[in-house]
């Protein structure tokens, strides 16, 4: 039987940083880094052409945004400033855009499985837990040697995946007290057993883990107990450059990789895990 492969679809052409990107619906929101702080909105329904720039949450940031995230349960979009807030716009226009305080630097949002916000603070090193309109539900500080955590999500067993940097490079398994129950990676470096930079995760139905790997210019996939890893070539002219912010679409078996260092928006269909070792052009 014929099963179609992972496929790159389209991609955005060279930018500023990506520094989110996220998807509601039919349309794709992707934030970049720049003076005035643009979020791109493309539709996936038609040749993924620029359709606007959402000015409703970045009009709202007083400062740079490392985190982008969308819940389709409750139709909102949500940003971080990386000072100390995250800004929440409900997509339907019925209720005014909230504004609401965390700890410092929040660098990765993500959405969980009860529709909650996580939010990973790299300054204070927490994991943070919100509520649609705000309110703390969770405020979990993460052990010494996790020194900056960069993204974060949460399992159905209620740990956590977490990437961070620092003087280890790894993705650690952290339990609801911030320790760690086991990892993968170690002192930086290029072998498939390091890596260098980690930022955005990912997690397939498996379990297996999809890290952007950003100073590696790759993306590697970690076995569920994170005892081994391979990474997934993506078939992009000049390779991937920087990827780091990834997001998910498991409803549509979508996978968007957005990069640093080349600016770009990558669009891979046909991804309905994380197990394949290559991803094609179209």
């Amino acid at each position: 039987m014929y099963v179609e492969s992972p496929t790159v679809i389209h991609v955005i052409p060279k930018g500023n940083v990506v520094s989110g990107v996220t998807s509601l619906g039919d349309d794709v929101f992707v934030m970049r880094q720049n003076s005035q702080q643009k979020i791109e909105v493309y539709d996936t329904t038609s040749t993924f052409t620029l359709q606007c720039l959402c000015h409703i949450v970045a009009d709202m940031l007083d400062h740079y945004s490392f985190g982008l995230a969308a819940c389709p349960h409750n139709n909102c979009l949500y940003a971080s400033d990386w000072h100390n807030s995250i800004h929440r716009v409900d997509m339907s226009g019925s209720s005014a855009p909230k504004k609401w305080t965390v700890a410092c630097w929040p660098v990765g949002l993500s959405v969980n499985g009860e529709h909650n916000l996580l939010v990973v603070s790299r300054d204070e090193r927490k994991l943070q837990i919100f509520t649609t309109h705000g309110t703390l539900l969770q405020n979990i500080q993460l052990q010494a040697d996790i020194e900056y955590p960069w993204h974060a999500v949460q399992l159905p067993t209620g740990k956590f995946l977490v990437s961070h940097s620092g003087s280890l490079h790894r993705v650690c398994l952290v339990g609801i007290d911030g320790a760690v129950v086991r990892s993968y990676g170690g002192q930086e470096g290029s072998q498939l057993t390091q890596m260098n930079e980690p930022r955005s995760i990912a997690v397939d139905r498996e379990g297996r883990v999809l890290v952007a790997d950003r100073d590696n210019d790759r993306l590697l996939v970690i076995h569920q107990s994170l005892s081994s890893a391979h990474e997934m070539s993506v078939c992009v002219d000049g390779g991937l450059k920087g990827p780091y912010r990834l997001w998910y679409d498991q409803s549509r078996r979508r996978l968007y990789i957005g990069e640093w260092e080349g600016g770009r928006v990558i669009f891979i269909d046909n991804m309905k895990d994380f197990s394949a070792a290559r991803v094609n052009a179209e």
